[in-house]
């Protein structure tokens, strides 16, 4: 008997049919490249890590990470210890764990945290979790810190690097969708190397930050205690975001480093 396919009731089953294969299919494309594209993500942070305490291929003008083969090995290589304080709404140190405590208690790494996610249960109330990771290359220690924000369009973050007093090591930015040639050029050389060596202290010891700023009168960037970086023309609102998820992030961590002196 033949299939009356002209009938409104075919249309439909074909068409319900049709969406059950196809929801099926790409299921199991989702099931299948969900661990390549986690393991991307991981990787991913542990390139940006190192990126920020100068563990990169950089040639004169380009930012390049170390490859995604080697980046697994130089962050066990380079990053000593991860540390995770965790503060309440007020900003308040409630506790400090090592990696192990860490892991103990969430079965993750510290650097997986989700800062997006702490972020925003801060805003709730919640306590968040700040990750700190203390790295060492040619004898020198460096405490990386993520920050995330908002810039134009949509979010902006990154990883700084610190020494001991709040000085900035290195730096690294990124966006989701910034305006080609203006904000998404926060991910430039010659946007984040000007960080390094800017202070987040005023002397005499007081949080300050770093400003973004736009006509800023040190255009060389040669004073390094103004706390202040030259802007990028044309960006003002995502250095803006860059500003405020610089001074409130790592505003946060200043208590940890006030132990580093007392110790």
């Amino acid at each position: 008997m033949a299939v009356n396919t002209d009938k409104n009731s075919y249309t439909v089953i074909f068409a319900v049919g049709m969406v059950i294969v196809v929801g099926v299919i790409l299921a199991g494309l989702f099931s299948y490249t969900k661990p390549m594209i986690t393991q991307n993500e991981e990787i991913e942070k542990q390139q940006n890590i190192l990126y920020a305490m100068g563990v990169n291929e950089n040639d004169e003008s380009s930012a390049v990470f170390v490859s995604p083969d080697v980046a697994p090995d130089e962050f066990e290589k380079f990053v000593k210890e991860q540390i995770v304080i965790t503060v309440d709404a007020s900003g308040k140190v409630v506790k400090t764990q090592t990696r192990e405590e860490f892991m103990a208690e969430n079965n993750k790494e510290p650097y997986l945290i989700d800062i997006k996610k702490q972020k925003s249960n801060a805003k709730s109330g919640e306590n968040r979790q700040l990750p700190l990771f203390v790295g060492e290359r040619e004898g020198k220690t460096y405490y990386v810190a993520p920050i995330y924000g908002k810039g134009l369009w949509d979010a902006i973050w990154g990883y700084i690097a610190l020494d001991e007093n709040m000085v900035v090591q290195g730096a690294y930015f990124d966006h989701k969708g910034e305006t080609p040639g203006l904000g998404a050029n926060i991910k430039q050389r010659y946007f984040m190397d000007d960080f390094y060596g800017e202070h987040l202290l005023s002397e005499a010891g007081v949080f300050k930050g770093i400003t973004v700023a736009k006509g800023n009168a040190d255009p060389k960037n040669e004073d390094k205690t103004d706390n202040e970086v030259d802007a990028i023309a044309g960006a003002t609102i995502t250095g803006d975001g860059v500003t405020a998820m610089i001074k409130q992030d790592l505003k946060l961590y200043k208590p940890y480093f006030d132990t580093l002196k007392t110790n």
